[in-house]
């Protein structure tokens, strides 16, 4: 796989539901940063008391990094050079489930280990996978597949656990593609995922 390399400027490169941002690594080399954003819930009536703790979510170690994680083969794991995302994969994810979680105005409070009261529910993430793969044609397809499972907090009963994800055949190789097709790919994930939890939480 070789990626276009590309210069963009702070503002002037902008996709719907991706930011590009122009930093150095520390090895020198200039890089693209893409940040995947949240959705936005319709606004609920009948808002409860109740919080939500939204755990850091765990994922293999090949995931667990700022990197665009690139499988050329079930065993051959890469990553695209001139790219990353702006933070490690489950931290940004974290992040993407919070807000899109408090955007629907229906628990009290939303948030991180570490943060606010006791919890009433607990949100446990496995991140499977979050990739390019390079298909048998020579395309590339981006994929996403998560676990939930959500805990009552005060005996660990499990309330649920269910599967999300999806993929999409990319239509080229480049940082600012790649990073669309994801967010388009949590566009469609997270509506029915958000939904699925606070059934379960609320």
């Amino acid at each position: 796989m070789i990626p276009s390399r590309r210069l963009f400027t702070f503002g002037a490169f902008a996709l719907s539901g991706c930011t590009t941002l122009d930093l150095l690594n520390p090895s020198g080399d200039v890089r693209d940063i893409y940040e995947l954003r949240p959705i936005t819930l319709p606004a609920q009536t009948g808002r409860s008391s109740r919080s939500l703790m939204v755990l850091m979510p765990s994922a293999p170690a090949a995931i667990t990094t700022n990197r665009i994680l690139i499988k050329q083969d079930p065993l051959a794991v890469t990553y695209l050079p001139d790219a990353s995302w702006s933070d490690s994969v489950p931290q940004m994810m974290q992040s993407v489930l919070i807000r899109s979680l408090a955007s629907a105005g229906r628990i009290g409070f939303i948030g991180a280990q570490g943060s606010g009261p006791v919890p009433d529910t607990v949100l446990l993430t496995r991140i499977d996978a979050f990739e390019v793969a390079v298909q048998r044609d020579g395309r590339f397809e981006a994929r996403i597949s998560i676990e939930m499972t959500v805990l009552r907090d005060r005996d660990q009963r499990v309330l649920g656990t269910r599967r999300f994800g999806g993929s999409q055949i990319l239509a080229s190789d480049q940082g600012a593609i790649i990073a669309q097709s994801f967010q388009q790919l949590l566009d469609e994930i997270l509506p029915r995922a958000t939904s699925w939890v606070l059934a379960r939480a609320v």
